[in-house]
């Protein structure tokens, strides 16, 4: 599955327990009618794949759905979802969000060649 939209938040990474277990998150705002705020997490070696994006960068989000269930104390069954990232890419290469500057003005583009005859500025057909 894909998740597409615009960058939220990345959050910094986060260490859990004595074996070192990593975890980062990602939230992303998707672009539709009724946009949806969407944290995708990134665990282990996966978490280094977010250094180079920033708020606002439009990203497309390889993701697996995870689901486990959970005993409690009391013997009561609690079902968690989490949505885990695998890939993550922008969809607007570097540099691309900005025109690219004109290397000359309107008039250099269209001015008539100065090598053309008389002859040829006075065949127009009216």
């Amino acid at each position: 599955m894909e998740v597409q939209g615009k960058v939220k938040m990345i959050g910094e990474t986060q260490t859990f327990g004595s074996n070192g277990f990593r975890k980062r998150e990602i939230v992303v705002t998707t672009e539709e009618q009724y946009p949806q705020h969407i944290m995708v997490e990134f665990v282990q070696d996966k978490c280094d794949l977010l250094n180079p994006f920033q708020v606002g960068q439009d990203v497309k989000i390889s993701v697996n759905l995870r689901g486990r269930e959970w005993v409690n104390p009391q013997g009561e069954t609690k079902y968690f979802n989490s949505i885990q990232g695998w890939r993550i890419e922008s969809l607007q290469p570097v540099g691309q969000n900005t025109p690219a500057p004109m290397t000359s003005t309107p008039t250099e583009a269209f001015e008539p060649a100065s090598d053309l005859s008389e002859e040829e500025h006075d065949d127009l057909p009216f």
